[in-house]
């Protein structure tokens, strides 16, 4: 019994760390309801999710490929973007862009810091918003010396791509997340 518990065991860790590659021969499509289907190692997937394993160093290189049910499952790597043939690519890319929103700050109009949370006014690439981040979380991510992601309370992502591309009034702004 034990010895059928450790096979058990040793099965599942082989399936969680084997490493199927994604290639051009697989074949993605958008569906008519706008989800990523695809069809792989002679079986169909109606919906997969695409996750980008190194979303702000290498954005189009090494995605990986799940199941959108049975616990979100690996079916594979893309190990390039750019290596996908056309139809696959464009779909690909169409849920990257949803999945992946992330507007750029390009002006911070004010920062309001109000019972533990702070308030954002700002104007990005797609218009001006107004969101909220919780101070006491790691809301704010330094990913450069310039470059910040910032969560907000709903888990929207938003830029700042070189805050010393700021003037002096926003970084001060600002100061109070570096």
């Amino acid at each position: 019994m034990a010895e059928n518990t450790l096979n058990i065991y040793e099965k599942k860790a082989e399936e969680m760390t084997r490493v199927t590659m994604i290639t051009s021969d697989d074949l993605f499509r958008q569906t008519e309801g706008g989800f990523l289907s695809l069809d792989a190692g002679g079986r169909h997937y109606d919906r997969v999710r695409v996750v980008r394993l190194f979303p702000f160093s290498d954005a189009n290189k090494y995605l990986s490929i799940r199941e959108y049910e049975n616990e979100g499952r690996e079916i594979g790597i893309i190990e390039d973007l750019d290596a996908m043939p056309g139809e696959s690519k464009k779909a690909i890319e169409h849920q990257l862009t949803l999945s992946y929103f992330t507007p750029v700050i390009i002006k911070i109009i004010n920062i309001k810091d109000e019972y533990g949370y702070a308030y954002f006014h700002v104007m990005t690439d797609k218009g001006e918003c107004r969101f909220a981040i919780n101070m006491g979380s790691n809301a704010v991510s330094k990913l450069s010396d310039t470059r910040l992601i910032i969560m907000d309370v709903d888990e929207n992502r938003f830029e700042i791509r070189d805050v010393d591309a700021l003037s002096h009034k926003e970084k001060r702004m600002l100061d109070m997340f570096l």
